[in-house]
Order: C-alpha cells, then sequence, then structure tokens
C-alpha cells in the first residue's frame, strides 16, 4: 500500500517543518497504531462546537455585518453568500488554537471573519466550476444569479478579505492570508487540470487536497496561535496539525461523495465522479483492478451516469479500497495528534484533539456498507 507521508512531509520541508515520518513514528508495517492524547472522547458534533459557540456567534454577526461594507446593489448577493455556512470549522480552529497556547482577544475574531470569507469565497466559484445548483440544501449563487455574477461577487469577497487582513498594524497577516489564498487557488487549478484524467497520479492527488482544503485549515491554526503570542515552535506544530487534519478531512470529504448519504453529503452522491474528478478510492480501484473491471471503471467515467454510482461501488467493496482509505486518513490524524503533543495542556487542545477522534469515527461510519 501507497503510503501519503512522503508528500506531507515534502510539503513541510518547505517551510522547514520536521518531516512527517516522525509524527508517523507510532506506525507499524504501513498500519496506524491507535494514538490517543486522552480528550474527552468526542460523542458527536453538538459536544465540540457548544465549547466554542459563543466565539462562533460572533463570527456569524461579523460576518452578516461586512455585507454593509459592499456596494447596496451587491449587498443582497454578499449577504446569501455569507450566510451559507455550515459547521464553521475554520474559526472553530482559530478559536481553539488561540486557547490552547493563550488566550482570545478581538483580533481571533477578526482572523477568524478573514478566513472563513475567503472559504466561502472558495465555494462560490467552485459552485460555478461544478455546474452546481444546490449547496446546504438551497440553490447556489451561480443557480439563482447566473455564473458571471457569481465568479464577480467571489472575487469581491477574496478582495474584501484581503482589505480586513491589511487593516491589521502589522504586515505578517495580509502576507499570510494572501499567500495561503494564492496556494487554494492553485490547487483549484491543478484538480480543475486533473479533471478526466484517468491516470492522474496519488502524489498529484494528495497535493490538490492539502493545497485546496489542508491549506486554509493550517493558516487557521497558524495565525490563531500567532495571536495568542505563541512561540514559534508551537505555531510549526499549530500548522501541522492543521495540514494533515485538513488534508484527512477532504479525503474523508472524498470518500463520502461515494460512500456516505445524500443527507451527510448534503450533495447527490458521485458528484466528484460527475465533475470528473479522480479520488482515492476510484484511484485505488484502478491501481488494483484486473484488467476488465479496470475498463469498465474507465469507461463509467468518461460518460458518467448516476446509475453507475452502484458499480463503483461494488468495485470498491471487490478490491478493498475503502479499508486502504482509512488507513490512510487515519495516518493523517495520527500525525496531527502528534504534532499537539508540542503544545501545552489546555482546553483549547483537548478540543483541537476531539477534532480529529470525531473525524474517526465519522470515516468509520462510512463502512457500515461493508
Amino acid at each position: 500500500m501507497k503510503c501519503a507521508g512522503g508528500l506531507f512531509s515534502t510539503l513541510l520541508a518547505g517551510r522547514n517543518k520536521p518531516k512527517v515520518e516522525q509524527m508517523l513514528a507510532t506506525q507499524t508495517s504501513g498500519v496506524a497504531v491507535p494514538f490517543r492524547l486522552s480528550p474527552p472522547r468526542a460523542s458527536g458534533w453538538k459536544q465540540i462546537a457548544e465549547a466554542v459557540e459563543p466565539f462562533l456567534q460572533s463570527v456569524a454577526g461579523q460576518l452578516a455585518a461586512q455585507t454593509e461594507e459592499f456596494e447596496p446593489q451587491i449587498a443582497t448577493l454578499a449577504r446569501y453568500a455569507l450566510t451559507a455556512q455550515g459547521k464553521q470549522l475554520r474559526p472553530i480552529l482559530v478559536s481553539l488554537s488561540g486557547e490552547s497556547v493563550g488566550a482570545l482577544n478581538d483580533s481571533h475574531l477578526t482572523v477568524a471573519v478573514i478566513i472563513e470569507m475567503i472559504h466561502l469565497a472558495t465555494l462560490v466559484h467552485d459552485d460555478v466550476i461544478d455546474e452546481a445548483h444546490l449547496r446546504r440544501g438551497r440553490l447556489t449563487l451561480a443557480a439563482n444569479w447566473g455564473n458571471e455574477v457569481s465568479v464577480l461577487l467571489g472575487d469581491c469577497l477574496f478582495a474584501h478579505a484581503l482589505k480586513l487582513a491589511a487593516s491589521f498594524p502589522t504586515p505578517d497577516i495580509c502576507r499570510a492570508v494572501a499567500a495561503a489564498s494564492n496556494t487554494v487557488c492553485a490547487g483549484e487549478i491543478l484538480q480543475t487540470r486533473s479533471r478526466g484524467d484517468f491516470n492522474v497520479s496519488r502524489a498529484q492527488y494528495f497535493k490538490m487536497l492539502a493545497m485546496k482544503t489542508g491549506e486554509l485549515f493550517a493558516l487557521s491554526c497558524d495565525l490563531g496561535g500567532y495571536l495568542s503570542e505563541a512561540t514559534p515552535a508551537r505555531r510549526q506544530a499549530l500548522w501541522q496539525y492543521g495540514l494533515a487534519l485538513g488534508t484527512a478531512y477532504q479525503l474523508y470529504d472524498d470518500c463520502l461523495d461515494v460512500l456516505g448519504s445524500e443527507a451527510a453529503a448534503g450533495k447527490t452522491l458521485g458528484a466528484d465522479l460527475a465533475g470528473g474528478k479522480m479520488t482515492l478510492p476510484i484511484l485505488i480501484v484502478r491501481d488494483r483492478a484486473a484488467a476488465e473491471d479496470q475498463e469498465r471503471l474507465r469507461r463509467w467515467l468518461a460518460n458518467w451516469e448516476p446509475a453507475y454510482l452502484a458499480g463503483v461501488v461494488e468495485l470498491i467493496a471487490k478490491y478493498d479500497a475503502f479499508n486502504e482509505c482509512r488507513v490512510i486518513l487515519q495516518q493523517y490524524l495520527v500525525a496531527a495528534r502528534q504534532a499537539l503533543m508540542m503544545l501545552p495542556p489546555s482546553q483549547g487542545r483537548s478540543g483541537l484533539a476531539a477534532l480529529t477522534e470525531f473525524l474517526a469515527e465519522q470515516t468509520e461510519a462510512l463502512g457500515v456498507i461493508y
């Protein structure tokens, strides 16, 4: 089985981070050994979110207030985009990361608003690229107002987020936000260009996961620590944790697209396959399948129909692809938990650890089809 660790360590190397092989030291023969940081076991999302509920309410209020900064003619559109919030994972990470190394202040709220706005801007653009009509149970901006308006509004959200970042007395935050935005957009370009490429490599796949999702998770954790005056070593640990958790989260989402329920996914299952995206379960089947099954898979993906999903799921089960996905995802969660060991014991650190437990539980729930 191929491990994602080599790529992850390459990504870390550019920021002078410790090698991921050290963080994955608890693995044996390529299988992640269960590792607990001993947080209170998360019984569900509600338990995690309740600890930061006041902070999340403030973020939502500030996002709504930002719509007044737009031209009156487009304020309605901005309000529609900025109220399409889901679990607010990135603001949660800002809050918990700040609390893991110190105290929260008003700057944490502003940074959480900035990062969530960037995230929502990417969703507006994603829906245009994917030709999506629904997101989180309601019509997308593009479905309501068209692609041209949606693309321009997404640009406005990016620009407004950078304007907020530039309001800080130090340029450090604006530089970090701009660099992360660049990485996220570059990741989306790479993914778009790889659509329909049956031969895309696993290394390229994991690179795209880290760029398009892991980067904003890492930014949230890094800036949360920075604003609480974390030491450089602790900021590194938070950045490592965020990148690993974000990559694992996107991997889970990719598995959810073919192995979950439509209620849990919040979208039609097989949407990634319909859009020509080669996700890890599909890559594993491609690499393991006999020639006949491989050719069937290639043919289905080239001319996708919703009815093909059942056949894809059968191939995933036949070649035990989900089990390998689960092991690789666990490796990223091990890396995230190991990074937390650099932080002092605190409620914030326990909350960050609980997020990894919750994601592990959600991943295991996908396996019930077997």
